[in-house]
């Protein structure tokens, strides 16, 4: 049997296994919303905000191209 007390039970890490469900049921809910993150906070019972906090701390933010939509306006002759 092993034992809690002294660190030498080597079962699996409650927090990693937690934030792997966390990660998963997020997930699930941007699929089911279609990648709207409003319509998944909705799902998942939470805040926008929250569940963006969430994202940032699982990961699961994307970063933006690198400036593409800024050079696309300037091309479309908006000026």
């Amino acid at each position: 049997m092993n034992d809690h007390r002294n660190g030498a039970f080597a079962g699996p890490n409650l927090k990693a296994m937690l934030e792997a469900y966390e990660r998963q049921l997020i997930q699930s809910a941007l699929t089911a919303a279609t990648g709207n993150q409003r319509r998944a906070a909705a799902l998942l019972g939470l805040l926008p905000t929250t569940l963006h906090e969430k994202m940032k701390r699982l990961g699961l933010i994307r970063r933006p191209a690198a400036a593409s939509s800024d050079s696309e306006g300037m091309a479309s002759g908006l000026g």
